[in-house]
């Protein structure tokens, strides 16, 4: 299966760099300011994302205006212990007007937008807008009527599988696939907020690859940039980071979301580790030629008459590397030399005595 950025380059005309696809979450970093909202776009595409996501929801499509028992959040190390789910929502929904706009700067600032849609309607809004790649968060990757919705739609699918089991993660691919989604990246994500290194457990990418013939990459949380770029060392084609303009700021998701500066970093350096991965090779590049004359190799290191034994202290293994190999010393150790020599001469066969 070809990767999104590849399948992108055929439909939507992204560059095929080989580097991982970079997604720019905003969430609800938007602070309920469609400004600010329009300004994340701008910082997005100036720090080299990809794609600037949103999600599409209403606090009704995702809960109960309620707030008794499980419906407030009673994790005191939640970064949103006390609040009710219903309230949590509102605050962080991007409102539906605001789709078209945002979809509009991204293009006029050449990049992707797509959307995280949490129902079938969304994906109607998301439709018309012509979306190009619809994302399912980890915590509906159960909700198989809704991925059957979006596959359904022919566009190509990045799935998240925090917390889900082998059975449920094929369960969700088995769907998708046959509703007809024609391109699928299941992300590796540890939907904690914000998640630790220890816990992103990144060598369970490349076994979801295999297990399931899709592409994979890394929805991350943590803080920093270090376990993206070990994520595109082990072959993610896509990250997925949340993305704000100043976690001064505050917002829903700020306090594991990148700023620009951090988020150009991240493209710079998944980048460069996508590059450095090249291909298995042996007996050095092409540019590292040259260096071959910079090896050691045996020397003469004092002037020899004809006749003259060479011996540790006439024979140097020394820099540069225009003598013979330094694996030949001990059997040439011993030897006569055939003619007379300077010091500085790199040793070679027709030195020797003819004997």
């Amino acid at each position: 299966m070809p990767t999104l950025r590849q399948y992108l380059a055929g439909t939507h005309g992204v560059a095929d760099t080989g580097a991982p696809f970079v997604v720019a979450e905003m969430s609800g970093n938007h602070n309920q300011s469609l400004d600010r909202a329009l300004e994340i776009v701008d910082a997005a595409a100036a720090s080299g994302a990809d794609a600037l996501k949103i999600q599409s929801f209403t606090p009704d499509s995702m809960t109960l205006d309620l707030q008794e028992g499980e419906f407030t959040i009673t994790d005191p190390k939640s970064l949103w212990h006390g609040r009710r789910l219903y309230d949590l929502y509102a605050e962080a929904m991007t409102p539906e007007a605001w789709h078209g706009p945002i979809f509009e700067r991204a293009r006029a600032r050449g990049i992707l937008a797509f959307s995280t849609p949490f129902s079938e309607e969304a994906v109607e809004i998301l439709e018309r807008l012509d979306a190009p790649v619809y994302k399912i968060a980890s915590f509906e990757l159960v909700d198989l009527p809704l991925i059957r919705c979006v596959a359904e739609t022919g566009k190509p699918m990045i799935l998240s599988t925090g917390m889900a089991s082998v059975s449920e993660i094929g369960e969700a691919v088995e769907v998708a696939l046959e509703a007809g989604c024609p391109n699928l990246t299941l992300l590796k994500c540890t939907s904690s907020y914000p998640a630790s290194p220890e816990a992103s457990n990144l060598v369970t990418m490349p076994v979801i690859g295999q297990s399931f013939g899709v592409n994979y990459g890394l929805s991350d949380h943590t803080l920093g940039i270090g376990v993206a770029v070990a994520a595109t060392a082990l072959g993610a084609s896509v990250i997925e980071k949340h993305f704000t303009l100043d976690r001064a700021e505050g917002g829903v998701d700020s306090a594991f979301s990148l700023e620009p500066d951090g988020f150009r970093a991240l493209v710079e350096e998944t980048t460069r580790a996508a590059q450095a991965m090249g291909r298995v090779c042996f007996g050095g590049t092409e540019a590292e030629q040259p260096g071959r004359r910079k090896r050691r190799s045996l020397y003469i290191g004092e002037d020899m008459k004809a006749g003259d034994v060479l011996s540790p202290r006439t024979l140097r293994r020394i820099r540069p590397g225009l003598g013979l190999a330094p694996r030949h010393y001990e059997a040439l150790l011993g030897r006569k030399v055939g003619r007379d020599v300077t010091r500085g001469t790199p040793v070679t066969w027709d030195l020797l005595d003819s004997q």
